[in-house]
């Protein structure tokens, strides 16, 4: 079994190794303690098991998920608190909290070993286990996007609009777009909901760079955005716009 470590702490990735040296089974192809490296080990080692951190520099380990196109089986090492602990739990990946015990680093490496041996490995769609594992008060602060190689970190506060393009969105900034496999409902559900606010179902806005409302029939109206594009509302759009902008 090829394994790599992605975590940013010394005594965690000591523990994770000491406890792997007992099984020879297992190589530990590399460590890694950021996800821009540990995301390019993967795409160029293609382990079999991640031991991965959650909260870690310039890329944390959700964000790091949502750029593989086929992740191996994973493992967490957090020390996040009981909501995502049930997150996990709910979205079947196993996790060790730590500090961690050996009896139970074993535990998930027998999981991960009877998953290899049935072939059970199949792409996870980890979307739900993101958006479980925030705090009710929490929204996103940023949007990390892969394109040709690239790796573009979008601050939320940069984006003028969201819009729905089949299976994928498509993020606007003031001169760039974006394009990103999610779902409207879930940045619906995490974006600020004082900035943002879903005016059609293919369409969310932030009123930041709304520059004018123009009335499209008795029920619509077109808004005009400060990079020079131009949204839609629905019926249903305009009333929530009507809202949170009180006109």
């Amino acid at each position: 079994m090829k394994v790599i470590i992605i975590d940013d702490e010394q005594l965690a990735i000591k523990l994770v190794e000491e406890y792997l040296s007992d099984i020879p089974e297992i190589e530990i192809l590399g460590v890694y303690q950021n996800g821009f490296d540990g995301l390019k080990a993967i795409n160029e080692l293609n382990p079999d098991l991640i031991f991965l951190d959650i909260q870690m520099p310039k890329l944390t380990g959700f964000e790091m998920l949502e750029l593989i196109d086929n992740p191996p089986i994973i493992i967490f090492t957090t020390a996040y608190e009981e909501y995502a602990l049930k997150a996990f739990e709910k979205n079947a990946t196993d996790y060790l909290l730590k500090p961690f015990s050996k009896k139970r680093f074993l535990q998930s490496i027998e999981k991960a070993k009877q998953k290899i041996e049935e072939q059970d490995i199949k792409p996870a769609k980890y979307e739900s286990l993101i958006s479980d594992a925030k705090s009710p008060d929490q929204t996103l602060e940023r949007v990390v996007v892969k394109e040709s190689g690239r790796i573009f970190i979008v601050p939320v506060s940069e984006i003028h609009f969201i819009e729905a393009a089949d299976d994928y969105v498509v993020i606007n900034t003031e001169k760039k777009e974006y394009v990103k496999n999610a779902t409207m409902k879930y940045y619906e559900q995490n974006l600020s909901t004082k900035i943002f606010v879903r005016i059609h179902r293919s369409a969310i806005i932030n009123i930041n760079f709304i520059k004018e409302i123009q009335a499209y029939n008795k029920e619509s109206h077109i808004v005009l955005m400060s990079n020079g594009k131009s949204v839609k509302t629905s019926r249903q759009g305009s009333i929530e716009l009507k809202k949170i902008l009180n006109f």
